[in-house]
């Protein structure tokens, strides 16, 4: 996956349910992984998420499969959008490796990435 493609990567909602997107950003941005200090839209983490008619998926990856903090930032992210969509949600975890280019553009300025 080219650098382009990870940084303009779709979710299936906004194809589905394009007015939900950034409320469902929004949502997100409440997560931040405490030892990065930035939240997960922030950091790229959030990969799909896909509303079916009873339930919702979302897809994620995390900075490091051994995050100590993963398994509850990826819980506090399945309460959030289930509490935000209001339907059963569960977390995926994709298997792709978390690199810096899937950060927001200026995400890592204060760090001097960018």
């Amino acid at each position: 996956m080219s650098d382009e493609t990870k940084s303009q990567l779709i979710w299936t909602l906004e194809t589905t349910h394009p007015d939900m997107v950034e409320p469902m950003k929004d949502v997100f941005r409440q997560i931040v992984d405490p030892e990065i200090g930035l939240n997960i839209i922030e950091l790229g983490l959030v990969r799909d998420v896909i509303i079916n008619e009873d339930s919702a998926q979302v897809q994620m990856i995390l900075t490091t499969p051994f995050c100590p903090y993963g398994p509850a930032m990826l819980e506090t992210t399945r309460m959030k959008a289930e509490e935000y969509l209001k339907k059963p949600t569960t977390i995926d975890m994709g298997t792709e490796m978390w690199d810096l280019s899937y950060m927001e553009e200026g995400a890592g300025a204060e760090w001097g990435l960018f």
